[in-house]
């Protein structure tokens, strides 16, 4: 499988409050997504501290994933949503990803993974949060790796954008 140094994907799964939004980067660990990682990790600012998902305590996901928050902590409901339930969901996917082979073999040891995640500041449904983040992970890495066109999707889409936040009148 031909890879290359940066890899994309996206995903927003969930309705209200509880839905996740990730946006994940993959690649090699000595390529611009791992000098990003490094960068990220040695420098953690108020409110937004990157720090690296676990499936358990000591068991790091693999690939190495940096959970980014895209909001700053804002509370001890909100910190314990994002370090409990949505970390352990990106880290559950990022892992089952590779178990399961939608990884190449070499994103074990040679690859990181790094996934800005959405956390509403008014979630309030642990389960939900977990189990979004999960399958919007999963979801992310199939599209990062995927080279299907989507040039069809995006013809049909582009003249009538929307979003859960605002839908255009024209």
């Amino acid at each position: 499988m031909s890879m290359k140094s940066m890899m994309i994907g996206e995903a927003y799964v969930g309705e209200g409050v509880d839905a996740a939004h990730l946006n994940l980067m993959l690649g090699p660990r000595d390529g611009p997504v791992g000098q990003a990682f490094a960068n990220a990790l040695a420098a953690p600012r108020m409110g937004y501290i990157p720090f690296m998902a676990v499936v358990r305590p000591n068991v790091p996901a693999t690939p190495a994933t940096l959970f980014v928050s895209k909001g700053d902590l804002r509370g001890p409901v909100h910190e314990k949503l994002v370090w409990g339930p949505a970390q352990l969901g990106v880290a559950r996917g990022i892992t089952e990803a590779l178990v399961e082979g939608d990884l190449p073999a070499e994103a074990e040891h040679n690859w990181v993974a790094i996934a800005a995640v959405w956390v509403s500041w008014d979630a309030a449904d642990a389960d939900a949060v977990y189990s979004n983040n999960h399958q919007a992970t999963r979801m992310a890495v199939r599209r990062a790796l995927s080279t299907a066109s989507e040039r069809e999707t995006l013809a049909r889409f582009a003249s009538h954008p929307l979003n859960s936040y605002y839908q255009p009148k024209d």
